[in-house]
């Protein structure tokens, strides 16, 4: 897809599911390659990122959800029925309708799937998200791991640290630091970029991939509460006005 038609897509969801407020933005890249990572607060983050932040993302994606045979099964589970509160047979047949406009979207997006716990499909995930970042583009990453418990004052989960591979692959390849720049959403209406931090080759892969994990999932946890903490129900699609 052309960055044009991108941003005209994101431009329509932003003007009917998000509409919000932008904060630090002084602190975003002047030019790529990097990495943003974000809190998901259920649909809602992916569509404010987007929205958001003034450049072409590239995000990681649920697998299952750009499977055209998985997506609504996938759907039903964690949108339709969780969120929507729609009770069956009307929550299959809205998640089978919704996914056929879904999937091809996400493809449409140049959205990455991701598949936890497949270790030669992660390969994949990190090689397309490779191909990005070569271009000097940028990638998008909601780490939460929703197997985890959540943060009372947040509802965030504990993130995980797969994307920090990216930091290695990267500066295996150019010999470059990659930067990771932290994102809070929060349902209030706010999406808040926080300052870079770089991957660091010195450390040993384990050490990294949990300094990366842990630098992040505190700054975005730091930024949600700053905001606000929780002030009501998360994963509303529209945000709240004061």
């Amino acid at each position: 897809m052309h960055d044009a038609l991108y941003h005209l897509i994101v431009g329509t969801l932003d003007l009917f599911l998000w509409s919000g407020e932008l904060i630090g933005e002084e602190d975003l890249p002047q030019k790529g390659p990097a990495v943003f990572i974000a809190n998901h607060l259920d649909a809602t983050g992916p569509i404010a990122c987007c929205c958001s932040i003034p450049m072409r993302l590239y995000p990681w994606s649920v697998g299952d959800m750009m499977d055209p045979q998985k997506a609504p099964a996938y759907m039903n589970m964690d949108f339709t029925e969780r969120q929507l509160h729609l009770k069956p047979p009307l929550s299959t047949w809205f998640s089978r309708l919704l996914t056929r406009i879904t999937v091809p979207m996400f493809w449409s997006l140049g959205c990455i799937p991701v598949y936890k716990g497949d270790y030669a499909r992660m390969q994949e995930t990190l090689r397309m998200s490779m191909d990005v970042l070569r271009r000097g583009k940028f990638v998008l990453v909601f780490p939460e791991d929703p197997t985890m418990g959540k943060d009372e004052a947040t509802g965030m989960n504990p993130f995980q640290h797969t994307f920090a591979r990216l930091g290695e692959v990267f500066h295996a390849e150019t010999g470059e630091r990659l930067a990771f720049y932290p994102l809070a959403v929060h349902q209030k209406g706010v999406v808040q970029v926080g300052k870079p931090v770089f991957f660091n080759p010195v450390n040993s892969a384990g050490v990294e991939r949990q300094r990366l994990k842990g630098m992040m999932e505190s700054e975005v946890r730091g930024m949600y509460l700053k905001l606000g903490g929780q002030t009501g129900k998360v994963g509303a699609l529209t945000p709240e006005r004061k």
